[in-house]
C-alpha cells in the first residue's frame, strides 16, 4: 500500500513538472495545461487517488499550499504602484468584487437554477481573478502603461478577499435568521480586518526583528521565513476561518516594501516554490473530479460561463473605473483579463464538501462547475489576451530597447544611434557628469546604482527588454546581468568582457555568473574605449542589395569595422556577441564601430575601387 501511495506521489510531481515544461515550450497558459494533467491522472486513467493519498490532510494542506502562494505574491507588491493607480484598484476589490457578486449570484439564480445560498457561494467563490494564471500572461503579453499594476494587484488582493467572502457567505447561509446572518457576518468581517491585520503585521515585524538582528544564519532564512507563513496562516484561522490568505497576503506585502532587510532573496525561493505547489496542487485537484459530476453540467453551464466574460467582467471594469484616467482601450484589456485560478478551484472544492455536510445536495455541482469557470477562463483569456493586446495596441510582448549601464561618451554613442534608429534607451549611471552630458544630448537617463534595491521603483521598463552592462567595473556588470536576468532572461542581458580570451574570462567570472560577453571577446572595455576616442565613430549602416559578404568579412578581420548591432526589417535587434556573429542581409541595419582614419567608405568596395560592389551604404549619426 505505502509503494502505491509513493507511485502516486510520482505521478502528480511528474505531470506538474513536464506540464509546466510543456507550457513553456508551447507558450500556453500552464494551468490549462495541468489541469487536463490532472484530469487524465485521475477520473480517465485512475493513477491517482488524492482522497486516498491524502486522506483528511488533503485541504489542509491545500489551504497551506494557497497560504505560500499568496505570500509570495504579496512579496511582489510595491506600494509605490499605489501613487499612479491606486484608486483603480481599490475601486476593483471594492466595487469590482461587489458588482461581480450580486451579478454573479442573478447569473447562477437565472442561468442555472441553483438555490439562493449556493448561489450567493458560487458568486463569492468567483469574485477572484487568479494572480498564478495573470502574472505569467502578463510577463509574456508585457502591456505598457498602468495595466500590469493594476492587474498584478487586483489579482492578488483578489483572492483572499473572495476566499474571506466565501467564508463569511456560507456562515450567513447557516444561520437560523437574516438577523443572525448579518451579525455572523459583520462579525467574521470585523475579525479579519483586525486580528488579520494584527497577526499579518506582528509576524512581519518579528520577521524582520529577527533578521536585522542577524539570529537567523543565512542558510535557515529561507525556512524561518516559511515557518513565519505557517505561524500567520494557522493563527489567523484559529480565530476566523479562512482569514489566514488575508494574512499572509499582508505579510508578504509589508516585508516586500519595509526598508530595514533585504528580502530578495527569500522572494527568489518563494518563485521556485510557487511553481512546485502550484503544479502539484492542481494535479491533485482536478484528479479529484469526478465524471459522474461532469454529466451535471448542461448547455446552461456554457451560457453562464459566457455572462461571466461577456457581461459580469466588464460590468465590474467600467463600474471601477469611472472617473479615472484609464483610455478606452486600457479598460477593454482590463475586461478582457479575469481568469480564475487556484484559490477558486480550492475554496470550491472545500465548500462542496462543507455545503453537503450541511444538507445541501445541489451543492455537488458546485466544484465542476468552478472547474468549467477555471477551464474556460483560462483558454479563452490565455489564447486571446495576446491578440487582443496587440490590437487594442497595449502589448509589448518582444520589447527591444536597451537598459544601458555607464553614460560614458561610447555608450553614449551607442545610445544615440539605437535611439536614432527607433529602439528604447534608459542610461543609468552613477557619475553625474556623464548623465549631465547624456541629458544635454537628449537621452533618457537615470542618476544612481543599478544596484540599488529600489531601481524597479525609480524606473520605467516600459518597451525595455535588454540589458547592457558597458561599465569599466566587471564585477557591477556581472551583478547588473544577474539582478536583471531575473526580468529580462538569461539570454538578454549583456556585458562587455575584461579578458581577450574564454579561459581568462573564466578565470576571472564563471560563465553562471556573468551576461552574454559583447561584441566578441577580444573587445574589451579598455580596447572600444581608446578606439572610440582615438580612430573610430558609431555609425548606422543600411544592407542593400549589393551586400557582398566577403567583402565585410574581410573589413570585420582587419577591425575596420566591428560590428555592434543589427535591426532586421521587423524591427528586432539582434546583438553582436562572443558567440553570435550573424551576416547582415538586405533590408537590415548594422551598426558599427567604424575606423575614420583608414577612411572605409562602404559605399565602394573596399573604398579603394567604386563600382558595382558596393554593398552597404552608410549613414552617420
Amino acid at each position: 500500500m505505502a509503494e502505491n501511495y509513493l507511485v502516486q506521489l510520482a505521478v502528480i510531481i511528474v505531470f506538474g513538472v513536464v506540464s509546466q515544461m510543456i507550457a513553456w515550450r508551447l507558450r500556453l497558459p500552464s494551468i490549462l495545461l495541468l489541469l487536463i494533467a490532472g484530469f487524465v491522472a485521475g477520473p480517465l486513467t485512475g493513477w491517482v487517488h488524492p482522497d486516498e493519498v491524502f486522506g483528511k490532510l488533503l485541504f489542509p494542506l491545500v489551504s497551506i499550499s494557497v497560504a505560500v502562494i499568496l505570500y509570495e505574491g504579496g512579496l511582489n507588491l510595491r506600494l509605490s504602484e499605489l501613487k499612479a493607480v491606486g484608486k483603480v484598484i481599490r475601486n476593483l476589490i471594492s466595487i469590482g468584487i461587489l458588482v461581480t457578486w450580486i451579478l454573479s449570484t442573478a447569473a447562477a439564480l437565472l442561468i442555472l437554477g441553483l438555490s439562493l445560498p449556493l448561489s450567493m457561494l458560487l458568486g463569492a467563490i468567483l469574485v477572484v481573478t487568479g494572480p498564478t494564471v495573470i502574472l505569467p500572461l502578463l510577463r509574456q503579453i508585457r502591456p505598457s502603461g498602468q495595466m500590469n499594476s493594476i492587474l498584478k494587484w487586483e489579482g492578488m488582493i483578489n483572492d483572499p478577499i473572495g476566499a474571506l467572502l466565501a467564508v463569511l457567505v456560507f456562515e450567513g447561509t447557516l444561520a437560523s435568521g437574516l438577523g443572525e446572518a448579518t451579525a455572523a457576518i459583520l462579525g467574521g468581517l470585523l475579525k479579519t480586518i483586525f486580528f488579520g491585520s494584527l497577526i499579518g503585521i506582528l509576524g512581519a515585524y518579528t520577521f524582520i526583528f529577527l533578521l536585522k538582528r542577524q539570529l537567523i544564519p543565512d542558510y535557515l532564512q529561507n525556512p524561518v521565513s516559511l515557518m513565519m507563513v505557517f505561524i500567520v496562516f494557522a493563527s489567523s484561522n484559529v480565530i476566523q476561518p479562512e482569514s489566514g490568505l488575508f494574512s499572509v497576503t499582508l505579510l508578504g506585502i509589508f516585508l516586500a516594501n519595509q526598508k530595514k532587510v533585504t528580502v530578495h532573496h527569500i522572494i527568489e525561493f518563494k518563485e521556485n516554490l510557487r511553481v512546485l505547489l502550484i503544479s502539484v496542487l492542481f494535479i491533485v485537484l482536478a484528479a479529484r473530479i469526478n465524471i459522474a459530476d461532469l454529466k451535471m453540467l448542461d448547455w446552461r453551464s456554457f451560457v453562464f460561463l459566457a455572462s461571466l466574460i461577456f457581461l459580469i467582467r466588464p460590468a465590474a471594469v467600467y463600474s471601477s473605473t469611472i472617473g479615472s484616467s484609464l483610455s478606452r482601450r486600457e479598460k477593454s484589456f482590463l475586461c478582457w483579463m479575469a481568469p480564475r485560478g487556484i484559490v477558486a478551484a480550492a475554496v470550491s472544492s472545500l465548500f462542496a464538501l462543507e455545503m453537503e455536510r450541511a444538507g445541501i445536495p445541489e451543492a455537488g455541482i458546485l466544484v465542476p462547475l468552478t472547474f468549467l469557470v477555471i477551464i474556460g477562463t483560462i483558454a479563452i483569456y490565455g489564447f486571446t489576451a495576446m491578440p487582443v493586446a496587440k490590437w487594442l495596441g497595449i502589448a509589448k510582448p518582444n520589447p527591444q530597447g536597451c537598459l544601458i549601464l555607464g553614460a560614458y561618451p561610447f555608450a553614449r554613442a551607442i545610445a544615440r544611434s539605437l535611439k536614432s534608429n527607433g529602439i528604447r534607451v534608459l542610461l543609468i549611471d552613477t557619475n553625474w557628469q556623464n548623465i549631465s552630458a547624456a541629458r544635454m544630448e537628449g537621452l533618457p537617463t537615470y542618476y544612481g546604482s543599478i544596484l540599488s534595491e529600489y531601481i524597479f521603483d525609480d524606473i520605467d521598463l516600459t518597451g525595455i527588454g535588454k540589458l547592457l552592462a558597458l561599465s569599466a567595473n566587471e564585477e557591477v556588470n556581472s551583478l547588473a546581468a544577474l539582478y536583471f536576468s531575473k526580468t529580462f532572461g538569461t539570454n538578454e542581458v549583456f556585458q562587455l568582457s575584461v579578458e581577450e580570451n574564454e579561459e581568462q574570462q573564466s578565470k576571472v567570472l564563471s560563465k553562471d555568473l556573468r551576461g552574454n560577453i559583447l561584441f566578441g571577446l577580444n573587445h574589451t572595455y579598455s580596447y572600444l574605449f581608446e578606439r572610440f576616442g582615438t580612430d573610430s565613430t558609431v555609425k548606422a549602416m543600411n544592407i542593400t542589395d549589393r551586400f557582398r559578404e566577403d567583402i565585410f568579412r574581410k573589413h570585420a578581420e582587419s577591425h575596420n569595422i566591428i560590428p555592434l548591432f543589427l535591426i532586421t526589417d521587423n524591427k528586432k535587434l539582434v546583438i553582436y556577441t562572443s558567440e553570435s556573429g550573424p551576416v547582415p542581409k538586405p533590408g537590415q541595419k548594422l551598426i558599427s564601430l567604424v575606423n575614420e582614419k583608414v577612411k572605409v567608405d562602404l559605399h565602394q568596395s573596399e573604398r579603394i575601387e567604386p563600382g558595382p560592389d558596393v554593398a552597404i551604404e552608410d549613414e552617420a549619426n
